[in-house]
C-alpha cells in the first residue's frame, strides 16, 4: 500500500486542521469539560467523520469536572488547619497534613477519583469512529484527541511557567518541611502529650514558627486555575481531534481503501478534568479490539515542530508507554526525515496514560516543548496560534505509520 500521495498533500491537510480549529472556536463557545460547548463540538465531529468512515457511536459518560482542580481548596485548607492544630495537637496537625498530601498526590498527581463526588456532576461524551478494511482485520490503528478546553492558569499567562514551577516547588517544600516539623514536635513532646490540648514549649513553637514562611506560596495555590475562564484550547487540543479526522478525510477523497488495517479515530471528553473520558472508554471498552495488534496515538498540543516526539513516560512520568507503539510513529518519522523527539510528561498527562493503565497499546504524541509555554492553558492558545508546519508533519508521519501498519500486515498475509 502506497499512501505517498496523501503525505504530498500534508500541507492542505494542515490548512484543513487550522480551518477547522477555527470554526469550532468560533461556532461553539468554550468547551469546558462536561459543557454544552464540548458536546457540540463531538457532536459536529461525528457529523463529519460520519461522511468520512463506516461506523461512529457517541457515549455518554458521567464526570464531575470540577474536581480536577478543587482538590487544591481542600488540601490547602487542610494544610492551614495543621499549621494552626501544630501548636495545641501535633497529632491532629500530622492527620490533617497527610489527608492533605493524599488527596493532592491521589486526584492530581495520579489523576485517580478521589473526591469526584464531592462535586457537581455533569455529562461529558466519548466518540468512537471506525473506517473498515475491503479484507480481514489484522492491524488496528485509533488517531486519539480530546474536544475540551483547560480553564485558564493565571500563573503561567502572567508569570511564565518557570515561575509557576518555583511556586510548586516551594509548595512542595513547605509541606515536606511541615511534615518533619511536625514529627519533631511529637517526638520533643512525646506522643502522650501531643495528642492532648497543651501550650506548645519554646523548641516546638520556635520549629513551628518557620511554617509561616510558606504561607504565601499556600495561599497562591488558590489562585492556581480560573475557574470562570476558559481557554479556546486550539492547541490543546482540537490539534489532535482534526489530526485524526484529517486523515480519515484525506483517505475517503482519495478514495483508498485499506486492505488489512482497520483505523479510526476516538474523541474523548473531559481529558482536562484528569483523563475523565479516556478513563471512561477504557471502562466501557474493556476486552474488546483485543483480535488484532491494536494501537492508539493520543496526540496532544501539536504546536512546535522542533519538539514533535513520543513520550515514553506519561502522568507525572510514572506510566510507560507502549513500546511497539512509539517504534511505529519514530520509524514513520525517520522514513519520511522528520523530527521525532524521545520525551517524556514530566509535569501533567495525556490520555495514553489512561490507556495503558486500561490495558490497551497507546502512545502519547506531542509538539510541545514541556518547559510551560506561554500559551499552555493560557488565553494564548487561541486560532491564530497555531503552526501548520508542525501540523503538516505530524500527519505525514501519522499517514506513513499507517501505511507501515498496513504493508507489515500484507507481508503476515502471505
Amino acid at each position: 500500500m502506497d499512501l505517498s500521495k496523501i503525505i504530498e498533500k500534508k500541507a492542505e491537510a494542515a490548512a484543513y486542521m487550522q480551518e477547522e480549529i477555527t470554526n469550532v472556536i468560533k461556532t461553539f463557545g468554550k468547551r469546558d469539560p462536561g459543557s454544552e460547548g464540548e458536546k457540540q463540538s463531538v457532536e459536529y465531529m461525528a457529523k463529519q467523520l460520519e461522511e468520512y468512515t463506516d461506523e461512529v457511536v457517541v457515549e455518554p459518560f458521567d464526570v464531575y469536572p470540577a474536581s480536577f482542580m478543587s482538590w487544591i481548596y481542600i488540601s490547602v485548607t487542610f494544610v492551614f488547619l495543621a499549621m494552626a492544630a501544630y501548636f495545641f495537637m501535633p497529632i491532629l496537625s500530622m492527620v490533617l497534613v497527610i489527608a492533605a498530601m493524599v488527596i493532592m498526590f491521589g486526584q492530581f498527581i495520579m489523576y485517580k477519583r478521589l473526591v469526584d463526588k464531592l462535586f457537581e456532576k455533569k455529562t461529558s461524551y466519548n466518540l468512537t469512529s471506525i473506517k473498515k478494511p475491503k479484507g480481514e482485520v489484522k492491524r488496528r490503528l485509533f488517531y486519539n484527541g480530546h474536544p475540551d478546553a483547560a480553564y485558564e492558569w493565571p500563573m503561567v499567562y502572567h508569570l511564565g511557567g518557570k515561575a509557576m514551577l518555583a511556586i510548586l516547588l516551594s509548595v512542595f517544600t513547605g509541606i515536606v518541611y511541615m511534615f518533619g516539623v511536625i514529627i519533631a514536635g511529637i517526638v520533643l513532646r512525646g506522643v502522650n502529650q501531643a495528642a492532648t490540648v497543651i501550650g506548645a514549649g519554646d523548641i516546638i513553637n520556635k520549629l513551628g514558627y518557620g511554617m509561616f514562611a510558606f504561607v504565601p506560596s499556600f495561599i497562591s495555590m488558590f489562585f492556581f486555575w480560573n475557574e470562570r475562564r476558559v481557554v479556546d484550547g486550539a492547541n490543546d487540543n482540537l490539534t489532535a481531534c482534526y489530526m485524526g479526522i484529517s486523515i480519515m478525510k484525506a483517505l475517503k477523497e482519495s478514495g483508498i481503501e485499506l486492505e488489512n488495517t482497520e483505523v479510526g479515530v476516538l474523541i474523548t471528553g473531559s481529558e482536562e478534568a484528569g483523563l475523565r473520558g479516556a478513563k471512561a472508554w477504557t471502562e466501557a471498552h474493556k476486552g474488546e479490539y483485543e483480535d488484532v495488534p491494536t494501537y492508539i496515538f493520543a496526540f496532544d498540543t501539536i504546536r512546535e515542530k522542533e519538539f514533535l516526539g513520543v513520550n515514553n513516560r506519561d502522568l507525572n512520568g510514572t506510566v510507560k508507554a507502549d513500546p511497539t507503539a512509539a517504534s511505529i510513529f519514530k520509524n514513520a518519522a525517520k522514513k519520511l526525515g522528520l523530527t521525532c523527539n524521545d520525551t517524556t510528561v514530566p509535569l501533567g498527562a495525556t490520555d495514553s496514560a489512561a490507556f495503558n493503565q486500561g490495558g490497551f497499546k497507546a502512545v502519547g504524541i506531542t509538539g510541545m516543548s514541556h518547559d510551560i509555554q506561554k500559551y499552555y492553558h493560557t488565553r494564548e492558545d487561541s486560532y491564530d496560534n497555531t503552526d501548520l508546519d508542525a501540523l503538516a508533519d505530524c500527519f505525514a508521519i501519522s499517514v506513513q505509520a499507517l501505511e507501515d501498519l498496513e504493508n507489515e500486515a500484507a507481508v503476515e498475509k502471505k
